[in-house]
């Protein structure tokens, strides 16, 4: 079983974050996994505007995040009645930014009951545990992939091709309780290697960008992603993931994808 105990982060100075094993990318030792810094963003964001919920992040991810210390910066952009964003910056010890966001928040109010569209849930009590789908990673390092729990739901595979997985992770920071949406942004921004074409060591599919839209708030400590890749012969594809609890839809999230052949 995955030790879940150690936390993605550590925050060594008001809004400076050193990565821990499990903050790992696949991609460089050095390199954080985008979906906890962008946690981060969110966590951020979410402080700056608590009386409001945050709905949507869309993040440029335009260098590695560095496991070695980074800073978040955040403003507040804009603070309407009904709506307020911000924008979140990571910014390495260079200064150099890594990652640029922006945010959307939303006052919430109570419309009563409204019609939904027909879903259905990646079946959780049926699931069965596994290893995260993408078999190898580019470094001999500790990573986030030993670090998380994965279960399949009945019929699914750590093959390559659409592929559901229901994943629990660790805390963003230790001692602090993440939001639903902290929670999710790993699994959210793991959509371009649960749903692969091919493995790692034939062809690299890193995102340079992540775009996450929730629209309920939900207490679970299990998320699954239902997750397609459509790659194309130009080099550029597009991942995309629906993000369930054991209730129903909670996100949905895009990512544009560089592939490079190995």
């Amino acid at each position: 079983m995955a030790n879940l105990d150690v936390p993605f982060f550590t925050e060594t100075a008001p809004s400076v974050f050193h990565g821990n094993d499990p903050a790992r990318g696949p991609w460089a030792e050095n390199a954080c996994h985008a979906g906890p810094a962008i946690g981060l963003v969110v966590r951020a964001a979410e402080r700056l505007l608590p009386e409001k919920r945050m709905t949507r992040v869309a993040a440029d991810l335009m260098r590695p995040v560095p496991l070695d210390g980074f800073t978040i910066q955040a403003e507040v952009t804009r603070h309407g009645r009904l709506t307020a964003s911000a924008e979140v910056r990571v910014v390495d010890t260079a200064g150099r930014e890594c990652a640029r966001a922006n945010t959307l928040h939303i006052a919430e109010t109570d419309v009563g009951p409204v019609p939904t569209a027909p879903f259905d849930i990646p079946d959780f009590a049926a699931s069965t545990p596994g290893a995260f789908p993408v078999r190898e990673v580019m470094h001999d390092a500790p990573c986030f992939t030993e670090f998380i729990e994965v279960r399949y739901p009945p019929g699914e595979t750590r093959e390559p091709g659409p592929t559901s997985i229901w994943m629990r992770t660790p805390p963003l920071l230790a001692g602090e309780a993440p939001s639903t949406f902290q929670r999710l942004c790993t699994l959210a921004d793991s959509g371009n290697g649960i749903s692969r074409n091919v493995e790692i060591t034939e062809m690299g599919f890193m995102n340079c960008d992540i775009a996450i839209v929730v629209h309920r708030h939900s207490d679970a400590d299990w998320f699954c992603s239902r997750a397609r890749s459509h790659w194309q012969p130009n080099g550029i594809a597009l991942a995309e993931a629906e993000i369930f609890d054991d209730q129903g839809p909670v996100a949905s999230v895009l990512q544009t994808v560089v592939l490079t052949p190995r």
